[in-house]
């Protein structure tokens, strides 16, 4: 099980630890390492990225990110995390959960997932809906810009 940590990050399943906002890539990719392959990515403005597969699951991190627009700091260390559900899994629940509040995000139709959560979602979190279930749902150091 992973759960989402807003302030702090993301808890891996089992004793792998926790993901925590502004820990180096190092530290990062040794906890993420111990329950998954852990693959190099790419994200704009971030200076390291790195993902990882787990039981239908895609892991992403990313981090020490600058932005050169100014509409976030810039944040050393760890910076964003997201999952993402298998798009050919969608249909139902995801085999592993992916917890916030107590509330499995992946585990229970979008409906029921947005009721039980109700409109007070951390400003650091964004979820991701396709159809019936959510898809991804990710997870930053500090509050995400609202688009216009």
């Amino acid at each position: 099980m992973f759960e989402i940590l807003p302030e702090v990050g993301l808890r891996l399943p089992g004793s792998a630890g926790t993901l925590r906002f502004g820990m180096d890539e190092r530290t990062a990719r040794w906890a993420v390492a111990t329950v998954a392959d852990v693959r190099d990515g790419w994200v704009c403005g971030a200076r390291w990225a790195f993902g990882a597969q787990y039981r239908g699951l895609t892991l992403e991190a990313y981090g020490d990110t600058t932005d050169r627009r100014g509409w976030h700091q810039d944040t050393d260390g760890l910076a964003g995390i997201g999952i993402v559900r298998d798009p050919f899994a969608l249909t139902g629940p995801s085999a592993c959960p992916v917890v916030l509040r107590g509330i499995d995000l992946f585990g229970y139709p979008t409906t029921e997932v947005s009721d039980a959560l109700g409109e007070s979602l951390p400003p650091t979190l964004r979820l991701s809906i396709d159809g019936s279930f959510l898809t991804a749902v990710s997870v930053h150091a500090q509050p995400v810009p609202v688009e216009n």
